[in-house]
């Protein structure tokens, strides 16, 4: 009986072949092919300067000349010194006109070109003046010197109301001796701001009053009382406003008291004080005033936060004082009344001083 055949071991002895593939094709590892100018003509050759010293293309065969061979010309005839065609015109010169074409120039270009523009430097004086005059003299009295020199727009410190060409006028000589740069404010201004500084920051003060004046520069016309008369000769309410200093000026002359009460121990007898009213100068009295309106904006209820927010309320306090809603009038009138009721004690204002 014959040996049964095993199938799978008959698979393994089956060799097997797979089909072999396709080949592709592979450029050759030969010499490269030429690269051809399929559109040129190889006859025809590239044109060369009859000479080695110039570039191809330069003649013009129209026969006219350069631009700087014009120009050499033109100044030989007229006897001034032309450009130099040996080293050729600046591209700069060229494009002097020609705005389009300075566009197309690289920056360098146009920076050297707007260098050259910018004026060297300023005029120490006027030389229209010094020519107006020589011609005033050479004139014989058509015009005279001082009237020259105010159509120059250059007036003498003398004229300072007769200057033209000056919005704010010249001062008036001889100058006072305090006009220098520590004294260039106004002294109402420079005492406000003194009083407002805490802590040694001067310019945190100079800050709050100028936010103080923007703000009465941009609030509305005040309404005045009829009842708290203010300083007699003010402006109009409306033209407050254009001037923040002089409201400000007005807010607190109007409110500053005219004197104090000073209490002198023992005046009276038997350890009873005794009421003296005291005159106080222009400046004590603003002091006290500002005093006042600082006092009464720190105790104003705040509206938000901010470090502009005590200049507002001390604006705010402006105002109110101008349009004799603030509690600061019946205080000054408080302080009035006693002097009043205390004139007769005003000869024995010498007990205190010992």
């Amino acid at each position: 009986m014959p040996p049964r055949i095993n199938l799978l071991s008959a698979s393994k002895a089956l060799p097997f072949r797979p089909r072999a593939p396709m080949e592709r094709w592979r450029p050759s590892m030969g010499p490269q092919l030429q690269q051809l100018r399929l559109y040129s003509n190889p006859q025809k050759d590239l044109p060369v300067a009859e000479t080695t010293n110039e570039a191809p293309n330069t003649d013009d065969p129209s026969g006219i000349p350069h631009v700087s061979e014009e120009a050499a010309a033109m100044s030989k005839i007229a006897g001034e010194p032309g450009p130099d065609l040996s080293t050729g015109t600046p591209i700069e010169e060229i494009v002097q006109g020609d705005k389009e074409a300075q566009e197309k120039l690289p920056k360098v270009m146009k920076d050297a070109i707007n260098a050259a523009k910018k004026p060297s430097g300023s005029r120490g004086f006027s030389t229209s003046t010094r020519v107006r005059l020589d011609v005033a003299s050479e004139s014989g009295g058509g015009e005279s010197v001082e009237s020259t020199i105010i159509s120059a727009g250059t007036a003498p410190l003398s004229m300072s109301k007769d200057a033209t060409g000056v919005k704010f006028g010249l001062p008036a000589l001889p100058l006072p001796k305090d006009f220098n740069l520590h004294h260039r404010y106004d002294p109402l201004i420079e005492q406000f701001t003194g009083l407002l500084i805490q802590d040694g920051k001067k310019g945190v003060a100079q800050r709050n009053v100028s936010a103080i004046l923007s703000h009465l520069r941009t609030s509305p016309p005040p309404q005045l009382s009829p009842s708290r008369s203010l300083l007699p000769g003010h402006p109009p309410p409306s033209a407050l406003p254009l001037n923040p200093i002089l409201y400000l000026t007005l807010a607190i002359d109007s409110i500053a008291p005219l004197l104090r009460i000073r209490s002198l121990r023992g005046a009276a007898g038997g350890g009873t004080a005794l009421q003296v009213p005291v005159p106080l100068g222009v400046k004590q009295r603003r002091r006290k005033a500002i005093m006042w309106i600082l006092e009464a904006a720190s105790n104003r209820k705040s509206r938000g936060s901010g470090k502009n927010m005590f200049a507002q309320k001390v604006a705010e306090t402006v105002v109110s004082v101008v349009e004799g809603k603030s509690d600061l009038w019946a205080k000054r009138d408080t302080i009035h009344k006693q002097g009043v009721s205390a004139r007769a004690n005003m000869n024995l204002r010498q007990l205190g001083r010992r």
